[in-house]
C-alpha cells in the first residue's frame, strides 16, 4: 500500500517555523484551530516529534519541568527543516493527487510560504487539473461513441466534476493573489490560520 504524506509531521514543522515549541503546545494549537488531518493525537504527534529530531529537521533547545509534571523539551526548526517545510508544502500544492487530505493540509498551512511561491505551486496544480479535466471529458466521449451505457459513466462524470470543481477555486485563489485582495504578511504567517491576532497563540 502506498504511504501518503506525513501530515502530522508537516504541521509539526510549520509549527516550529513561527516559534520553538515543546509537543503538549503544538497538541493544544492543532485540537484548538481544529486541524481535522492530522489524527492519531497524541501519539502521532509525539512520533512525529521523534523522526523529525532524529532526520535533524528539528532540535531540542531546552527542557524544564514544572512542579510534578513531566519534562517537557522545546524544539526549534532546523535550517534543513525549513527547507524540507517548503518543498512538502510546494509539492502537495502543486501535485492534484487522489487523496484531497494533503491539499487541504497545505491550503491550511500556505501561510508559512511566500506568496510567489504559493502561486507558482497553484498555477502547477491548475495546469493539472485543466489537463484531467481535458482526459476525463476526451475518454467520456469515446466511451460513449463505442455506445457504452450512460450509467457506466458516472464514475468519470463525478471525477470530472469534482476536478473541475477544485480547478475553479484554483483559479479564483489565483485571482485573488494576483490582485493583491489575498496576501500574508509576517504576522498573519505567524497567526498559522488560526492564533488569535498571531501572538502568543499557544503555537
Amino acid at each position: 500500500m502506498a504511504k501518503g504524506p506525513d501530515l502530522v509531521g508537516l504541521t509539526v514543522l510549520a509549527l516550529l517555523s513561527v516559534k520553538p515549541s515543546h509537543p503538549y503546545e503544538m497538541h493544544r494549537f492543532i485540537l484548538d484551530t481544529r486541524k481535522d488531518y492530522v489524527t492519531g493525537l497524541p501519539r502521532s504527534l509525539y512520533h512525529a516529534v521523534g523522526r523529525l529530531a532524529g532526520d535533524e529537521l528539528i532540535v531540542p533547545v531546552e527542557t524544564s519541568r514544572e512542579g510534578r509534571r513531566p519534562e517537557r523539551t522545546v524544539y526549534e526548526l532546523s535550517d534543513e527543516g525549513r527547507a524540507e517545510l517548503a518543498t512538502r508544502l510546494r509539492r502537495l500544492l502543486s501535485e492534484p493527487g487522489p487523496d484531497t487530505r494533503g491539499f487541504l493540509a497545505a491550503i491550511s498551512l500556505v501561510g508559512c510560504l511566500p506568496v510567489p511561491e504559493a502561486e507558482r505551486a497553484l498555477l502547477t496544480r491548475a495546469a493539472a487539473l485543466e489537463s484531467a479535466v481535458f482526459a476525463c471529458d476526451a475518454h467520456m466521449r469515446g466511451l460513449e461513441e463505442s455506445g457504452l451505457p450512460r450509467v457506466l459513466v458516472l464514475e468519470l462524470e463525478c471525477e470530472r466534476a469534482l476536478r473541475s470543481a477544485e480547478l475553479t477555486w484554483v483559479r479564483s485563489v489565483l485571482d485573488r493573489l494576483g490582485s493583491g485582495e489575498l496576501d500574508w504578511t509576517d504576522q498573519l504567517r505567524a497567526d498559522l490560520s488560526g492564533g488569535p491576532d498571531g501572538k502568543d497563540a499557544d503555537v
